[in-house]
């Protein structure tokens, strides 16, 4: 971490480096329009795809917390997509969103709708990475909400039915507010991972068509070991913590209006 600050102030390609002050921060955010492309294209990504994962994860939770037959065998087989390793996930969307013979597009067009290019467009390629952002919701964060429904005890929904509360209070008012927490630390684990968006990218349309995939990381990339701009990629890459201690710090300063602790306090 202490080089790549170091390197932000340098012009470095590997092999001369030169002190430049903070002109690899001025390029960024004057004289490069991309930087702001790849933040805005980020950013995007992730006000969809960290709701979206919170509430489909908790779902999920919710359905494979039910006492039935064979829970264990559910639990597996909601997980085992997310231990799929990247690059051959992002190689099974890619076939998934294939305009022609795509699965998405055989299924649109079995209901009579046209789907469209969904990796060439350029106004559908954000909202196809959206999509696959679902592919994880049956992981991490459906293991963590799970755990903590099991740990919310089994009384407070008693007393909750005693006091003629239905399936809807005991989840509004007994659920909710105790998986607060969960919920908080999925919601900030959840916004650090958006804005780390890469492999899919990569993988899948190299940043294309007219840089509607390019996202924060994958441009970094691009700087550092395409590009060889090691000391902007380094600028880039702070300029990334930056973002992420603020909105982190933002989440915590407001999580004392909604997270409930078991003890009592906010």
């Amino acid at each position: 971490m202490l080089t790549s600050f170091w390197l932000s102030f340098q012009k470095y390609d590997l092999v001369s480096m030169k002190y430049v002050g903070v002109e690899n921060y001025r390029r960024l955010f004057v004289e490069d329009p991309l930087f702001w492309k790849a933040l805005q294209n980020t950013v995007f990504y992730a006000l969809l795809s960290v709701p979206l994962g919170i509430v489909c994860s908790l779902s999920i939770a919710l359905l494979l917390n039910q006492n039935v037959r064979g829970q264990r065998l559910y639990r597996t087989c909601f997980y085992l997509p997310s231990l799929v390793p990247a690059v051959a996930g992002a190689l099974v969307w890619q076939w998934v969103f294939n305009a022609d013979n795509g699965v998405l597009n055989t299924i649109l067009r079995f209901v009579g709708i046209t789907g469209p290019q969904w990796l060439q467009d350029e106004r559908a390629t954000p909202w196809a990475f959206v999509i696959m952002s679902l592919w994880g919701v049956g992981g991490a964060r459906m293991v963590i909400f799970l755990a903590g429904l099991q740990g919310i005890p089994e009384s407070y929904y008693e007393a909750a039915k005693i006091d003629g509360a239905n399936g809807w209070s005991c989840f509004r008012n007994v659920t909710l507010p105790l998986l607060s927490p969960v919920m908080f630390f999925n919601l900030i684990l959840g916004v650090i991972g958006s804005f780390q968006i890469f492999t899919s990218a990569y993988v899948m349309t190299g940043g294309g068509p007219n840089h509607s995939s390019l996202y924060y990381a994958l441009y970094l990339f691009q700087n550092a070991f395409e590009y060889f701009k090691f000391g902007k990629a380094s600028a880039m890459a702070w300029v990334l913590f930056t973002i992420l201690l603020v909105l982190t710090l933002i989440q915590f300063k407001t999580s004392k209006r909604w997270v409930y602790y078991e003890g009592g306090d906010k």
